[in-house]
């Protein structure tokens, strides 16, 4: 997300940083180029003119302008203002200090990932929280609307309440609530119909729900694709509810990032967390400095350290490190690295989180970064006899035809594997032979190959 915004800001601020001395005129055709890229990015015209405000009347000072570093300076001072746009320093939390049964109420256009985000929604609560937590679906409008639900829930490992064919969305409602309180669950999840556009008929039954229930959290599902729509539609349910926080879905897939920028000026309310892919795991706590810091290509390492806690197998890859010190690192181990890359998720999202790296950004969308490569090689070595994982010599042509025909491959995608293989092999055993002092002496450089080797 943000990718075209970024590239844009960053040209902008990177130019700043270059200069010894800035005077008014710099700062002013600066800023013009940062209105014109915040508008390009869909970002809401109130919220544009607030932001340009706010880093004119902060740069303007002397004690920036007469500063030693006074490009650093500018560039802290949009980095502030974006993250007070996007809602200020530290994730906004649920609420959860209630009585429970919590009633957690979540709404939205037809099409915006509702109905999966609750089903997302349930499993972080039961996993990260350890609630017990019951789905239920209100949507009597959508054909099979409550089957997908009952679905999710089978997949998050969490009860959903049973059908009942006839009922009002404000009698499931109460149902579910009774339900929760008799079996005493922590929290229910309560997913409204949606429409394909804001109408009263959708207000006036969420507005019956909610009084009906008296949730304590009203979750406003919006899609970051549609960009100023996404910020009509948080405006007009906002004025309807009271919403009291926001889920921004695919922004995995949004190059602009307007969205984003603009709701918690539009609606007050804090974005909460965001919808980062497809699968049921994909839901992230929405941190405004991290993602203020991607935005100006400064990367966003602490996310990244904790997504790697969250998904990286600590016995596996402490084993697979030993190998590797050891110089035994086979295609079995290889595979294991890919899978645990894999559970982390696209290749270009945790590279977009590497400081600087917008600067090389075309490469990485030409080298097209997938998962699917992944997937592609694990099917590959998959594909390969144990005897061939171990020592992947032996691996002629009549082989490499074989495994490229049982993968679903090519010839070529074996030869570019076993490529790759064979680098970061001989990268370990050169690691194994210099030790952790002698990789310390020399440097990483003394890995790369070609490398003349000094070490004794």
């Amino acid at each position: 997300m943000f990718d075209t915004l970024s590239g844009k800001l960053t040209g902008v601020l990177d130019r700043l940083r270059g200069r010894g001395r800035l005077d008014e005129a710099d700062v002013a055709e600066a800023l013009r180029e940062v209105r014109l890229a915040l508008l390009d990015a869909d970002v809401a015209l109130p919220v544009v003119r607030d932001f340009i405000a706010q880093v004119r009347e902060r740069a303007a000072t002397a004690e920036v302008m007469e500063s030693v570093t006074p490009g650093q300076q500018v560039i802290k001072i949009v980095n502030d203002a974006l993250v007070e746009a996007l809602g200020g320093a530290g994730a906004v939390p649920l609420n959860l200090n209630a009585p429970a049964p919590i009633p957690m109420l979540v709404v939205g256009l037809q099409g915006s990932g509702k109905t999966t985000t609750a089903g997302k929604l349930a499993l972080r609560l039961s996993r990260r929280d350890r609630r017990r937590v019951l789905l239920a679906s209100l949507d009597t409008q959508r054909p099979a609307a409550q089957l997908q639900l009952a679905q999710l829930a089978q997949s998050a490992g969490v009860p959903s309440l049973p059908i009942v064919a006839g009922q009002t969305p404000v009698e499931i409602a109460r149902r579910a609530m009774d339900t929760g309180r008799r079996e005493g669950f922590d929290l229910v999840i309560l997913d409204t119909a949606g429409r394909l556009s804001i109408d009263q008929p959708l207000m006036d039954e969420v507005k019956a729900i909610r009084a009906a229930t008296e949730p304590v959290e009203t979750l406003l599902v919006v899609d970051a694709m549609t960009g100023q729509d996404a910020v009509n539609t948080a405006r007009a349910f906002n004025e309807a509810l009271g919403v009291t926080g926001i889920v921004l879905t695919r922004m995995d897939g949004d190059a602009r990032g307007g969205a984003a920028l603009s709701m918690r000026a539009i609606t007050g309310a804090p974005i909460k967390l965001t919808g980062t892919g497809e699968r049921i795991d994909a839901l992230a706590d929405f941190h405004p400095e991290r993602v203020a810091s991607r935005i100006l290509g400064l990367g966003d390492v602490v996310s990244l350290v904790e997504k790697a806690a969250e998904t990286i197998d600590e016995e596996e890859a402490e084993e697979l490190a030993a190998k590797m010190m050891k110089g035994r690192f086979t295609l079995d181990d290889y595979a294991k690295q890919l899978k645990q890359i894999g559970r982390m998720g696209s290749l270009s999202g945790i590279l977009g989180m590497l400081p600087g790296i917008g600067k090389i950004k075309d490469q990485i969308e030409n080298a097209n970064l997938d998962t699917a490569i992944l997937k592609r090689q694990a099917a590959i070595i998959g594909s390969m006899t144990r005897k061939e994982r171990v020592t992947p010599d032996i691996i002629k042509a009549s082989r490499k035809k074989r495994i490229a025909a049982g993968s679903g491959t090519s010839v070529q995608e074996v030869n570019k594997l076993l490529k790759q293989f064979d680098d970061l092999a001989g990268m370990m055993k050169r690691m194994s032979r210099l030790g952790q002092k002698g990789l310390m002496r020399h440097g990483i450089g003394a890995l790369l190959p070609g490398r003349r080797q000094t070490w004794h």
